[in-house]
């Protein structure tokens, strides 16, 4: 289930909630009970690793790399 923030129209609370797919409205503001809500969109978090280290084939004698490894 993703994660959605929705601000309220009426006193401006902004709210992070789990909600389920496939679901059409948002939930009401914990705040005032406002229904009405606006979806707000939000920064896309990744987590990059690095690549592991090159280390030499064992089909390829070139010491200065190997294209298997990115090397």
């Amino acid at each position: 289930m993703p994660i959605f923030k929705y601000k309220c129209s009426k006193c401006g609370f902004v709210n992070e909630v789990l909600v389920k797919s496939g679901s059409a409205k948002g939930p009401a503001c914990p705040e005032c009970g406002e229904k009405k809500v606006e979806k707000q969109f939000s920064a896309l978090s990744a987590v990059i690793k690095e690549p592991a280290a090159a280390s030499k084939c064992q089909a390829c004698p070139n010491a200065s790399g190997c294209p298997n490894f990115n090397g």
